[in-house]
């Protein structure tokens, strides 16, 4: 499907890493970038909101450095992530600062508006909307948005239900513009699967968590390195919207991970759940069910480096298969 330039041309990989509360800063988001992958961060992680000016400043500053001494191989974009949801009292500053900077790539989240969208567009700036459904990916569209994310069964964090082939296969009926699917992607394999369903891009998300770069504690990068998709518990208690968490935190804050309380939709907060005492995201860890592939905790670098090579073995193999069936079918017809 057709990408805008700014997605097309400068990326080493077909990969959006997503933005990780309070784990996406600068120094993961850079790294990403240098790699080779849209590299991107929610702007609510910049505290207190002072910060984003200057984190943008870096990011901008660092990576046209990196383009000047690296023409051959220059970075990819980076995205700011915003939550557009009216407990989200930042979003009119934050989005003034975004625009200051010409950030490449916006990521909205958790409500559609035409004028972030506008303020984003007068700039060149293409603007993501993360979906769990195709009833929001219409809106999303009617409102301004240029590209989807959809957040199928099996993403870490606020997560959707439906399956990433049920998903896409609907919203590819309709839209033909950019779309990133996002859902248990932790290798090279399953960003070819994501492309293969009809999706451009893979949004990947709980691998980085487990890089060197990640502002995440290192209990919660080795308990991602020791689970699996069985870990993984789905539940609204922790902010008022359904999400995947790490099973073993959940049990260290003192509640029971297979009988969680339903919480009130309609009470999101984004921060602490039923135990007051433990706040999700701080001490009930965001995850998703792809991180059975995740053994290690490398650099971003070379994780992205991983995945590369293995999506290129994941091409060869299905181009090797692909070419042998029409030989048979071609014996055959003979």
């Amino acid at each position: 499907m057709a990408l805008p330039p700014v997605l097309r041309d400068r990326l080493r990989l077909p990969v959006i890493g997503s933005p990780l509360f309070i784990i996406s800063g600068p120094d993961l988001v850079i790294a990403q970038c240098k790699a080779g992958i849209v590299g991107s961060f929610p702007a609510l992680n910049a505290r207190p909101a002072s910060l984003l000016d200057e984190w943008l400043h870096r990011i901008t500053e660092e990576l046209a450095a990196w383009d000047r001494d690296n023409p051959d191989r220059p970075s990819a974009p980076f995205a700011v992530n915003h939550i557009v949801h009216k407990t989200n009292d930042r979003l009119e500053h934050d989005l003034e600062i975004s625009t200051k900077w010409k950030a490449p790539v916006v990521i909205t989240s958790l409500g559609a508006r035409e004028d972030v969208n506008a303020a984003v567009h007068s700039y060149g700036g293409v603007v993501l909307h993360d979906v769990i459904n195709d009833r929001f990916a219409r809106k999303a569209i009617e409102k301004g948005a240029d590209g989807l994310i959809t957040v199928a069964a099996g993403a870490g964090g606020h997560a959707g239900k439906l399956s990433p082939f049920a998903l896409v296969q609907e919203v590819r009926e309709w839209f033909q513009g950019p779309i990133a699917l996002s859902g248990s992607i932790a290798n090279g394999r399953a960003i070819l699967g994501a492309q293969a369903m009809g999706a451009d891009l893979a949004y990947v998300g709980s691998a980085f968590i487990a890089t060197q770069e990640a502002n995440a504690e290192q209990a919660y990068k080795d308990m991602i390195v020791a689970s699996g998709a069985d870990d993984i518990v789905y539940s609204n208690l922790f902010t008022g919207v359904h999400g995947n968490y790490l099973a073993p935190s959940i049990r260290a804050a003192g509640m029971d991970p297979d009988n969680l309380p339903e919480s009130d939709p309609s009470r999101m907060n984004f921060g602490s759940g039923g135990n007051q005492k433990s706040k999700a995201w701080r001490d009930i860890w965001g995850c998703g069910q792809g991180i059975g592939a995740v053994k290690d905790v490398p650099s971003a670098a070379e994780l992205v480096a991983r995945l590369a090579e293995e999506y290129e073995a994941a091409k060869a193999e299905l181009a090797e298969k692909t070419s042998f069936t029409a030989g048979r079918a071609l014996l055959a017809a003979e």
